[in-house]
């Protein structure tokens, strides 16, 4: 009402300004207008100028608000995304995430200060080890103590240290006065998933080793390449292209472990991708560090578990699920789209008889089972009939292969090959990246270094392992250097080990009193120190071990307590023993390798991807012989096999003491390892066997 009034007396005002506009003189009032100062209207009095100022201040102002609100909430939303990206960027580079609240100041972490190389020691006492069998193992270093917890996180990134911006300063400062032959001490483990270290530990000798590693800034330095730089790897012309093709494809990891089953199920959902499939990945457990590697290699994870996942997977042409454990989810998939059995193919890579319990409800339901070694398959197929399980069609076997990256680095012709990286300019690379490794570890020419990489747990046998290796260093044999009989008398000792071992054509033999080679040039025996010096001479050679992986998510508490307790009773055997964090780059740790040891027990191995991957790198392999390992590992020809259990502990101790001594047969053996992987098992093998099954499951559902 109002408002009404007031526009009114406006209009009267407005007539009478416009008709004296050219005559009178003018003069602003307060409410903004020119006013004739003669007119009627320009009175002290005049009630108009109340009015106008409170409808210039609230009417006026609703106004100005109304005509000028998408300007301003314009401006609302950029103001709060600009405080969103802030807010966001801070989170991602501070050091202290759990101390957000304060927008911490923390220097960032670059990559490569994450991944330096530092030699460690282990130590510990037997009051910080905590377990929780319900979480993950993960190994945490200090300058005193090594406490193995079973902790649960609420996400998958590796705790970082809570340390001041003053004290990293003063840090970096000292690790620019060392000497320039060593690397800095690293601030972070990248994709490690262990505990931070605190970077007081000392450098000397401790009580259960040195820890060393990871060595990713060293492979990129001298290989000039990472597995970042990768492009497409796809064979267009081959079949397994062209049968993937446009297609949609479902993967089930069962964790994202840095282990076999998920490390696989990585590489085929890649391969899938760069030959033009559609897939995606249902994780059901989002424990362990691959979940970055994922995102890097732009493999979409549904981040449902259930209904979505089951719609996707209808609407896939095929489902694979990579573990024993996916059973579950099989279970639930089947349950609500019984249609959808006839699109799962089962890729089973365990080999005991608690994931057959787990997984035997559904093992009849789905169009094909998988797996990866003979022994494997016969066992499941046993089980299957105490069960009286009938499956569907009778399983296929799918052997794991070598990774485009690592048959790259260790000289084996694949898709990353190029002409200015060849196979033989790799190879030049892989001795050096050999030499600079070995020479950060500490070791010499002469030293032996014997590699375990796998989780630590009692079916890996690791403390079998350090018992055999503490029989070598801790009897004698190698501390008081025996002297060498003469040579008239070295040929009967040669003949003993060939005996035992049957490999006497690897061995140099005697002629007119001179060490020859049988089935060895004698160009390599030039370049190669003699294995058997004269009397005069003693062996000068030590054995070494590095046992990985510390802190991977499958660890088992006790069990590293164990090895821990083990090492304490020998100190003469923790002098050689080196531990190396989980990770994915590992060709530095094969290139600096002389000798691979896979000591599972049990069924053993159920096929063993280090296995091959040793093997592509030239090393002679120690094996039990059990389960894959012993399809794998030819005896007495790429490698040399023992016993299962602690019977098995005697035979390695004397396998280790003789390709201690002879270089000639760890070399040959190597030689024979990387054919077999060469003829056998890298990727185009694995994936011809992938189109069987793969048209087999799609010729009728």
């Amino acid at each position: 009402m109002e408002e009404s009034i007031n526009r009114g007396e406006f209009q009267p005002n407005l007539a009478k300004q416009t008709s004296l506009r050219l005559g009178g003189s003018f003069k602003s009032t307060l409410s903004g207008r020119s006013t004739p100062r003669n007119s009627p209207s320009f009175r002290r009095q005049n009630s108009g100028r109340t009015p106008r100022k409170e409808g210039r201040s609230g009417i006026g102002g609703a106004l100005w608000f109304r005509s000028n609100r998408l300007l301003f909430w314009l401006l609302l939303i950029t103001l709060w995304a600009y405080l969103g990206f802030f807010v966001q960027s801070r989170w991602a580079h501070s050091d202290k995430k759990e101390e957000f609240s304060g927008f911490g100041t923390g220097p960032r972490n670059t990559g490569s200060d994450a991944e330096q190389v530092q030699r460690r020691d282990l130590l510990a006492s037997d009051h910080s080890l905590s377990a929780n069998n319900e979480t993950d193992a993960n190994i945490a270093l200090s300058s005193k103590t090594i406490n193995v917890v079973l902790a649960k996180r609420g996400n998958d990134v590796p705790s970082h240290r809570k340390t001041s911006s003053k004290k990293r300063s003063r840090r970096r400062r000292a690790s620019k006065g060392k000497s320039s032959g060593k690397l800095k001490p690293s601030t972070d483990v990248k994709d490690a998933d262990i505990e931070e270290q605190k970077p007081e530990i000392p450098t000397a000798n401790g009580t259960y080793g040195l820890l060393v590693g990871p060595f990713g800034p060293v492979e990129d330095r001298i290989l000039e390449w990472s597995p970042e730089k990768r492009s497409g790897t796809c064979n267009r012309k081959g079949d397994f292209a062209r049968l993937v093709w446009s297609r949609r494809f479902i993967l089930v990891f069962h964790e994202l472990s840095m282990t076999g089953a998920p490390l696989s199920m990585m590489e085929l959902a890649t391969e899938l991708l760069s030959c033009g499939a559609t897939v995606s990945a249902v994780v059901l457990s989002k424990k362990g560090g691959l979940m970055s590697e994922l995102a890097r290699r732009r493999i979409k994870v549904l981040e449902d578990k259930a209904d979505l996942s089951f719609k996707t997977a209808m609407k896939a042409d095929l489902v694979i699920a990579g573990s024993a454990v996916c059973a579950s989810w099989i279970d639930q998939y089947i349950e609500r789209f019984p249609a959808g059995a006839s699109q799962v193919v089962w890729w089973i890579m365990e080999n005991r008889r608690e994931y057959f319990d787990l997984s035997k409800d559904a093992l009849d339901r789905v169009k094909m089972l998988v797996f990866l070694s003979e022994s494997q398959s016969k066992q499941w197929l046993k089980w299957c009939e105490e069960e009286s399980i009938k499956l569907r069609s009778y399983p296929e076997i799918i052997p794991l292969s070598v990774n485009d990256e690592l048959a790259f680095v260790a000289g084996i012709p694949s898709t990353l090959n190029t002409p200015s990286f060849s196979t033989d300019k790799m190879v030049e690379k892989r001795q050096l990246l050999r030499e600079s490794v070995r020479k950060e570890i500490g070791l010499n020419d002469s030293d032996m270094l014997v590699i375990s990489l796998s989780s630590i747990n009692p079916g890996k046998g690791q403390l079998l392992l350090l018992e055999s290796v503490s029989s070598v260093l801790e009897q004698g044999w190698l501390q008081d250097d025996k002297k060498m009989k003469k040579v008239s008398n070295i040929k009967e000792g040669i003949s003993t080990l060939a005996r035992k071992h049957r490999i006497r054509k690897l061995l140099p033999v005697l002629k007119n009193g001179k060490v020859v080679s049988n089935d060895i040039s004698s160009n390599s025996l030039s370049r190669r120190k003699q294995v058997l010096p004269d009397d005069k001479g003693t062996i000068q050679k030590s054995l070494k071990l590095l046992i990985g992986s510390v802190g991977s998510k499958s660890n088992k508490a006790d069990y590293v307590k164990s090895l821990l307790n083990f090492l304490e009773q020998h100190p003469n055997t923790s002098k050689s023993i080196f531990w190396t964090p989980a990770t994915t780059r590992v060709a530095s740790l094969y290139s600096a390798a002389d000798v691979y040891v896979i000591n599972s027990q049990g069924l053993g191995e159920t096929f063993g991807r280090v296995t091959i991957e040793a093997m592509a790198f030239g090393l002679p392999v120690l094996g039990t012989e059990a389960g894959g390992t012993k399809e794998i590992v030819e005896h007495n020809v790429t490698g040399l096999l023992h016993p299962v259990g602690h019977p098995g502990n005697l035979v390695l101790a004397q396998n280790l003491r003789f390709l201690l001594k002879n270089q000639l047969a760890r070399k040959q053996m190597g030689v024979e390892g990387r054919k077999k992987v060469q003829q056998m098992y890298l990727k185009q093998h694995m994936y011809k066997k992938f189109v069987e099954v793969i048209v087999r499951c799609m010729r009728s559902k």
